[in-house]
């Protein structure tokens, strides 16, 4: 191993290399075992086309970030217009095939008056999908779902979205670019669907104090709501039904913002991470282990009450202090190990993967005093 390691480097040859690369047969089994969702993400990356409809509004500067680092991982990006998407979704009216993926959303969730026009709009993503990929094998999507899209198309995506992510498709919210490449990384590691969600949501003190406090061993620091207005698959969500998008309701009549998927989140093991090229045009990312509590969350969306131990810490000094958006990628199970180790290979420099320090280990700039 000593003069395998001298020869790459002599070649310029990255290869992965387990963290105590010795062994025998069936140890050396577990490592390439190991190493199978590494190469799941860097060949995937190598073959993925991200796909956006539509410019972030001004008065929500958010996700927006530099797409030259994807470039750099040699992912291809294609840009297009709500307006070719809306002329698309119109050319489906009458589809065919529209019968049929009714009849599976309704084995999925029930019958539903609303469905006619979201299989049409699904089927128009999945056709858009085959004409554009070009040379690439695999495509991510992200769509501007607000607010012209709910004046032109008359619903909301997020349950479409919530099933194509569920065919191995990502597709995330609000042009989220990096949004939806993290959540592409999750599907290659874990071969299962995850989901993207805000984390700006806390856990009420009241709930913290009747259903967590002394039941479970979190600070109310550690805990938080994630939530999005109903992009979760129904494989992972509890009590899963269609409802509309109670948020824009408030600006929009509620028939035109039909289509969200909604329900507690299952509770269990979690990985919250993102990748994302910060404002200054570095590759960041972060990673932290933790679980969705099996608690109420007593609201609407696809919605959970996190858990994550120094999730307070890690909130203001990772997530603020590096400059990272308000979405946040989740693969449902203890991933950090094999993200960690993909990262790394793809090329984010170690320094610049944070996780949630534990308590006693110092971020660089977190006051001592405190």
């Amino acid at each position: 191993m000593l003069n395998a390691s001298y020869n790459l480097a002599l070649r310029n040859t990255k290869a992965w290399i387990p963290p105590y690369p010795v062994g025998d047969v069936e140890d050396c089994a577990d490592m390439i075992k190991e190493f199978l969702p590494i190469a799941r993400v860097v060949i995937g990356l190598s073959n993925l086309k991200i796909i956006s409809f539509g410019p972030r509004p001004a008065n929500f500067l958010a996700c927006n970030a530099p797409i030259k680092q994807l470039y750099n991982l040699g992912v291809e990006i294609e840009e297009e217009s709500e307006l070719d998407l809306f002329e698309a979704y119109q050319k489906h009216e009458g589809d065919k095939r529209i019968p049929d993926v009714v009849a599976d959303m309704t084995r999925e969730l029930g019958d539903n008056k609303m469905l006619p026009k979201l299989a049409q709009y699904e089927l128009t993503l999945l056709d858009w999908v085959e004409e554009h990929k070009g040379y690439r094998k695999y495509v991510t999507l992200t769509t501007k779902c607000w607010p012209a899209f709910q004046d032109m198309f008359r619903f909301v995506p997020c349950y479409v979205n919530s099933r194509l992510t569920g065919q191995g498709i990502p597709v995330s919210c609000e042009v989220d670019i990096y949004g939806t490449l993290s959540e592409y990384i999750g599907v290659c590691i874990t071969g299962e669907p995850v989901t993207l969600l805000d984390i700006n949501n806390s856990v009420p003190k009241d709930m913290y104090k009747e259903f967590i406090e002394g039941k479970f061993d979190y600070k109310h620091s550690d805990t938080f709501m994630g939530f999005h207005c109903g992009n979760t698959c129904s494989s992972k969500i509890h009590d899963a039904h269609l409802d509309y998008q109670k948020i824009m309701a408030n600006t929009h009549p509620a028939e035109w913002c039909e289509g969200t998927i909604e329900g507690d989140i299952n509770p269990g093991d979690i990985t919250f991470y993102r990748l994302q090229s910060t404002a200054d045009n570095i590759l960041r990312a972060y990673a932290a282990e933790g679980e969705v509590l099996p608690v109420a969350t007593q609201s609407f969306g696809g919605i959970g009450v996190f858990a994550i131990k120094e999730m307070g810490r890690f909130y203001r000094y990772q997530l603020i202090g590096k400059n990272f958006p308000h979405h946040g990628a989740v693969m449902f199970g203890h991933y950090g190990k094999a993200l960690y180790e993909a990262l790394k290979y793809i090329g984010v420099d170690p320094k610049e993967i944070g996780y949630n320090r534990p308590a006693g280990v110092r971020y660089e700039d977190e006051n001592p005093f405190i």
